[in-house]
């Protein structure tokens, strides 16, 4: 067995405690083997340094579109319907698989470097995705994201056909490292018809389901008043809801819809910037976890939020979870690390999120030493309310280390800012 040995630091435990200990890395299988008192645990083949800082679980973006890096600032201060159809779609109608390959080394760069261990990603081109997602090293939940609106049948079945195909082709890919889902894109985005015939063959196949769900007020409204009935109850007839299934945004959510998400095991990613930025809305994150609905963290797009730091993420679904509920005790800093952690993990089906022995050995490590980070009151609450993703110091994933002393290992951070400015700068001349 091949070990790695984070040492001299404090570890933030699954309880949200902080205790001065090592972690022992099993780099063979990518799992934790211990962690404790640097007296009591394995001496370790290889050390990283950890003084002076605090090793947390990877942080987990369950919800982002990776490649859309490309489109960071290109459009900006629209509301969704119009960013969509005016700005971001003419252009990604003209993205090559070239050009996706940049922009997910982009942001898998702009990942490892803020502490982001995990994600989930709905775009296309998914075999350029899951061959960037193996060189860099990181852990993704990947899906090609289907819209039949404005296609004919053939062409409909066959953006399906391909989310089914990459689902079955991609699953297991990069060492296990890659797993996948059926992600059409929302509940207004495919047709009712191909939701319930391919929604049905994903769930014979096993493949879990994720997808954009009451993310506007514009998005409800026209299935209320065409169907009678909520997104989520129409979701739920699709058999779009379980345990395998989640969603993203959950923001026009009401009281029945808590609860047929509670009841029903689906999950809810909260993308709070994206959410603002677009004036989309405020979720009521606190009613759904209350309710005990699953709830991970993500960033959607950098085109929309306009980062993938997901430090920034927590500090904001801690601000605006405390408008939504006109309450400041709402959604504390404890329960937005989970979300950001375990609870993200779990939705994507990971067993991470936490630094206890037999977990996968997905972990950042933040370093402690800087001026917005002192004096050390409280650890959890400087992780959602002062730290930045430039904080993070070193990144490792299923055992290996992507970032040492803030140097990016498994790629060439300049060349990929190199290629990705390049590819953009084309792309967007080729839609115009």
């Amino acid at each position: 067995m091949t070990t790695l040995r984070i040492a001299g630091g404090r570890v933030l435990r699954p309880d949200l405690t902080v205790e001065r200990a090592d972690v022992v890395v099993d780099q063979d299988d990518g799992t934790i083997a211990a962690v404790g008192d640097p007296e009591s645990v394995p001496a370790g083949d290889e050390r990283l340094d950890a003084g002076d800082s605090l090793v947390i679980p990877g942080l987990v973006n369950a919800h982002t579109h990776v490649a859309m890096t490309l489109l960071r600032g290109y459009a900006d201060d629209k509301e969704l319907d119009a960013w969509l159809r005016e700005d971001i779609w003419p252009v990604e109608a003209a993205l090559t698989g070239d050009d996706v390959r940049a922009g997910t080394e982009l942001g898998l760069v702009e990942m490892i470097r803020s502490g982001t261990t995990a994600f989930a990603d709905m775009y296309f081109h998914v075999p350029e995705i899951a061959a960037a997602v193996e060189e860099a090293g990181l852990r993704a939940r990947l899906g090609h994201g289907v819209v039949t609106v404005g296609k004919d049948e053939a062409d409909a079945r066959e953006d399906l056909e391909t989310s089914l195909d990459v689902a079955r082709e991609f699953d297991g890919a990069a060492d296990g490292r890659v797993r996948t889902a059926f992600m059409p894109h929302s509940l207004t985005t495919v047709g009712e018809a191909f939701l319930r015939e391919y929604t049905a063959e994903a769930r014979a196949a096993d493949v879990p389901v994720h997808y954009h769900a009451n993310e506007t007020a514009d998005e409800v409204e026209p299935i209320v008043d065409e169907r009678g009935e909520r997104p989520l109850e129409y979701a739920r007839d699709c058999e779009m809801t379980g345990d395998s299934a989640f969603v993203a945004h959950g923001v026009h959510v009401d009281e029945a819809e808590i609860e047929l998400l509670a009841e029903t095991g689906t999950g809810v990613v909260h993308c709070p910037a994206s959410n603002m930025k677009l004036a989309s809305g405020m979720a009521p994150v606190q009613r759904l976890l209350d309710a005990g609905v699953g709830v991970g963290l993500g960033t959607d797009g950098a085109a929309s939020n306009n980062d993938l730091d997901l430090f920034d993420e927590m500090r904001d679904a801690a601000m605006v979870g405390k408008l939504a509920a006109n309450d400041a005790s709402a959604v504390p800093a404890e329960r937005v690390v989970e979300m950001a952690t375990l609870g993200g993990a779990d939705l994507l089906g990971f067993d991470g999120g936490r630094i206890e022995a037999g977990a996968n050995a997905d972990l950042a490590v933040v370093d402690l030493a800087a001026a917005h980070l002192t004096p050390r009151h409280d650890l959890v609450s400087h992780l959602v309310y002062a730290a930045r993703g430039s904080d993070v110091r070193h990144t490792v994933c299923d055992g290996e280390v992507l970032m040492r002393d803030r140097e990016v290992l498994p790629l060439d951070a300049d060349a990929v800012r190199a290629r990705a400015e390049e590819r953009a700068a084309a792309a967007v001349e080729r839609a115009e």
